[in-house]
């Protein structure tokens, strides 16, 4: 019987050097690759044959698990009958299916969806549509938009112009005009080793009253902040804090638009992070878990009034929204979500979430008195443990525990001295304890 043809996966590259890794070290990488060659269900399997049991859904989005069958089929069976379609002045029935079942699942009246192919298309799509919402409501001065500090919004030019991590921001000059940034909500002298949301916080959100006051309401669109910062790892919003957020935006007039990317598809126990802390945003981003990862998708909500907005006058030859890509509603990644939407509600994936969170919760903070350990935080199935820095070589504390970790077979990531974690739903209690286990032992090993 004739073996089967040897792949690139079947063997270790020969040169290394040509991609440029993206997020990485590239240099301290070659050195010492980690090559992953399959995934299924909970486990990545290594080049050299290892299991490595997933704590961080591939980078927060493969919220099924790995190779999940019926995704993989869909998949399969769209492209044998139609890879492409354009989806300019031409549809095809999947994105139609799939944007009225996301709306349904959607919280208030977020009853749109406009899809892009990322979380970083996403939210410029977000802040192109509060602009223009504005000026066709004749209000074109209100160009301002708001971050905050520490924010993760992408790497588009409205996504780092908005978001507030340095790193991501100081190469590329100006960026876009017109921003401002609320401060993070992030303290360890009020907040470290809070159990979900902290209670000390709430009074941050008064400080966008005062960038209203600096630069008058009638001149800002917008104000988009992550429900829970994933990439900064893992700050949890204060109680009543983003309550507060929604009421001040409602007084001014200005958009709430919420980055869930990495909150929604099940990862707090609930549809969205709106669903979880009973607030509404006027637009919302998502990617990631909407096709599990199978396929790159993006999509924005969009409420209600904010789409009928474009539907005004009489010529209906006109182009509401100019904007979109080429592979916007892809056929490939239309069926992927359709088949995840599937499996989520078929395995109560977001109902296990809720209920695994308590003991998620538990095991995370078990890590509370671990060696340099300064915070442990937690909310859904999203947790980060923050290590105290080594003297003069911040981040290498956290690297050193991150490859350990990796070489005792568990996977978590990487985000200078913490380390965040955010397994597939369909963890185990055994695979948390195994989770938290090694990084306690490799805490000890590396402090």
């Amino acid at each position: 019987m004739a073996s089967a043809p040897e792949t690139v996966y079947d063997r270790m590259p020969n040169d290394l050097s040509a991609f440029w890794m993206p997020f990485t070290a590239n240099r301290q990488f070659k050195a010492a690759p980690r090559l992953l060659v399959e995934a299924k269900d909970m486990h990545y399997t290594t080049q050299d044959g290892r299991k490595v049991l997933d704590g961080t859904a591939g980078l927060w989005c493969v919220n099924a698990g790995h190779c999940r069958e019926p995704i993989v089929r869909a998949v399969q069976e769209q492209v044998a009958r139609m890879e492409y379609a354009p989806p300019f002045q031409m549809g095809h029935p999947a994105p139609f299916e799939l944007a009225a079942r996301l709306a349904r699942m959607a919280p208030g009246d977020l009853d749109h969806v406009f899809f892009t192919n990322s979380g970083s298309e996403s939210v410029d799509t977000a802040l192109k549509i509060a602009l223009a919402y504005h000026r066709m409501k004749g209000e074109g001065q209100r160009t301002r938009l708001i971050g905050r500090s520490r924010g993760y919004h992408g790497v588009g030019f409205g996504g780092i112009s908005v978001g507030g991590m340095s790193p991501n921001r100081k190469f590329y000059g100006g960026m876009l005009g017109g921003v401002d940034h609320l401060p993070h909500t992030h303290s360890l002298q009020n907040m470290a080793f809070s159990r979900g949301q902290p209670e000390w916080g709430a009074h941050l959100a008064d400080e966008l009253e005062e960038i209203v006051a600096l630069h008058d309401a009638s001149t800002i669109a917008a104000v988009i902040v992550e429900p829970v910062a994933g990439s900064a790892g893992v700050l949890v919003p204060p109680k009543g804090y983003l309550e507060r957020l929604r009421a001040i935006c409602d007084k001014h007039g200005l958009l709430l638009i919420f980055d869930e990317v990495i909150t929604g598809f099940g990862r707090l126990g609930t549809s969205f992070a709106g669903d979880r802390f009973g607030v509404v945003p006027d637009l919302m981003t998502t990617a990631k878990g909407l096709t599990n990862a199978t396929v790159p998708m993006g999509a924005v909500f969009c409420r209600k009034f904010i789409h009928d907005a474009f539907m005004q006058g009489d010529n209906t030859h006109a182009v509401e929204l100019t904007h979109g890509y080429t592979y916007s509603a892809h056929p490939l990644a239309a069926a992927a979500g359709l088949a995840t939407l599937d499996v989520y509600q078929e395995e109560g994936l977001f109902e296990r979430a809720a209920e695994l969170e308590p003991y998620w919760q538990d095991a995370l903070h078990s890590l509370d008195d671990a060696g340099p350990v300064v915070d442990v935080r937690n909310f859904g199935i999203m947790g980060a443990v923050q290590f105290d820095p080594r003297k003069d070589s911040p981040g290498t504390r956290g690297y050193d525990i991150f490859t350990k970790c990796y070489e005792k077979g568990v996977l978590v990531r990487y985000t200078a001295d913490i380390l965040a974690m955010s397994p597939p739903l369909i963890v185990s209690k055994g695979q948390i304890d195994q989770i938290v286990d090694t990084l306690a032992e490799s805490i000890k090993e590396a402090a």
